[in-house]
C-alpha cells in the first residue's frame, strides 16, 4: 500500500503561482506512474498532469505551457509547479500513484486563484 502526502495549496491571485508536493511512502522508483487531478466545485474530477517510471511526462491542454511535473527520487517526491494560474484553475488538487497495476491517491490539496 502506498501513502501519498499532498501540500502547497493555498490562495493566489490570479497570474500568480504555486508549487505543489506530493511525499509518497515508497521509492518513486517502484511506482509505474505518478500524477495530479483536480476537481472543482460541481465538477468531476479531471485529469492535469502525469510522469511516468522513465521520467516521461503528458499534460491535459489547459495547462500546457503553464504547469510543469517533476520528480525528486532523494525525497520519494513529486511537484506540480503552476504559473500563470486562471481562477478557472480553483480546484482540490490530489495525487495519484500507480503501484503494482492499483491506483493510490492522496487526500487532496486546496488551490484557489482569486480574479
Amino acid at each position: 500500500q502506498v501513502q501519498l502526502v499532498e501540500s502547497g495549496g493555498g490562495l493566489v491571485q490570479a497570474g500568480g503561482s504555486l508549487r505543489l508536493s506530493c511525499a509518497a511512502s515508497e521509492s518513486i522508483f517502484s511506482l509505474n506512474s505518478m500524477g495530479w487531478y483536480r476537481q472543482a466545485p460541481g465538477h468531476e474530477r479531471e485529469y492535469v498532469a502525469f510522469i511516468s517510471l522513465g521520467g516521461g511526462t503528458k499534460y491535459a491542454d489547459f495547462v500546457k505551457g503553464r504547469f510543469t511535473i517533476s520528480r525528486d527520487s532523494a525525497r520519494n517526491t513529486v511537484y506540480l509547479q503552476m504559473n500563470s494560474l486562471k481562477p478557472e484553475d480553483t480546484a482540490v488538487y490530489y495525487c495519484y500513484a500507480d503501484f503494482r497495476a492499483r491506483d493510490y491517491w492522496g487526500k487532496g490539496t486546496l488551490v484557489t486563484v482569486s480574479s
